[in-house]
């Protein structure tokens, strides 16, 4: 399909989903990335009155929230800046061992940011009787690359079935800056962090197996074992089935 093709259709899903749950329109965090930038412009288009771009810094880089603010100034996207800094630091203090012993692991801090800012996105949806889109796109779902309750926690995953190549060509249908679309995929949680660097392979090794199946032996199943292992992060809550007597 088409990039054209591909955004109408997105911006009528976007705003269809949106009616059928009932929201007057969307809230999505713009965290200065390629897909989160991609995803604001497609809910903009969709709700040109009734969409929020949130900007969400936590010790976070400078740079990325510089791209969010290019984004929405491009694309007239309203936007709030919710710095969530002091939030973060005072729930760190008010966990064991006040968050800096050395057993707090750096991703237990860094998905607390995710879920921050998930919580910051909810209150802006209840305030304006928005829904949540969610920027994840089908390589970061499959492989579990996301945060439960974080990132994860939306209401809808507009890009969930693009790999992250195609997100890039909507990019650049789209008209979003060509810095963002150049710089190393990122979530921004620590100094120096990569998407690709977590993962242990490229977004274009990953998409070639999703899309066709093919890959190297190693890379195939390092693949099928994170999809394996991350299997409850795509799945509701398991109910036990059994019932009492």
């Amino acid at each position: 399909m088409e990039a054209d093709q591909l955004a109408t259709k997105l911006v009528a899903w976007i705003r269809e989903q949106t009616l059928v749950a009932g929201g007057k329109g969307v809230v999505v965090g713009m965290s200065g990335g390629l897909d989160s930038s991609v995803l604001a412009v497609l809910c903009h288009r969709a709700f040109p009155q009734n969409m929020l771009g949130v900007v969400m810094p936590c010790h976070s880089s400078q740079q990325d929230e510089e791209h969010a603010l290019m984004v929405a100034s491009q694309f007239s996207i309203p936007t709030k800046v919710v710095v969530l800094d002091p939030v973060f630091d005072a729930l760190l203090q008010a966990l064991p061992g006040d968050g800096v012993e050395p057993g707090v692991s750096r991703l237990a801090k860094a998905n607390l940011k995710v879920r921050l800012r998930m919580l910051t996105l909810y209150y802006f949806a209840n305030q304006f009787k928005y829904i949540v889109a969610g920027a994840s796109n089908r390589s970061e779902l499959a492989v579990g690359y996301f945060t439960k309750y974080g990132d994860g926690g939306v209401d809808i995953l507009p890009l969930g079935n693009l790999v992250k190549g195609q997100v890039r060509e909507l990019a650049n249908f789209l008209g979003i800056p060509q810095p963002i679309i150049d710089k190393p995929p990122s979530a921004g949680l620590w100094q120096g962090q990569t998407d690709e660097g977590e993962l242990g392979l490229s977004y274009e090794e990953l998409d070639r197996y999703l899309v066709t199946g093919q890959t190297s032996t190693g890379l195939r199943q390092k693949i099928e074992s994170m999809i394996a292992t991350s299997a409850h992060k795509r799945l509701p809550p398991l109910v036990a089935s059994f019932q009492e007597d």
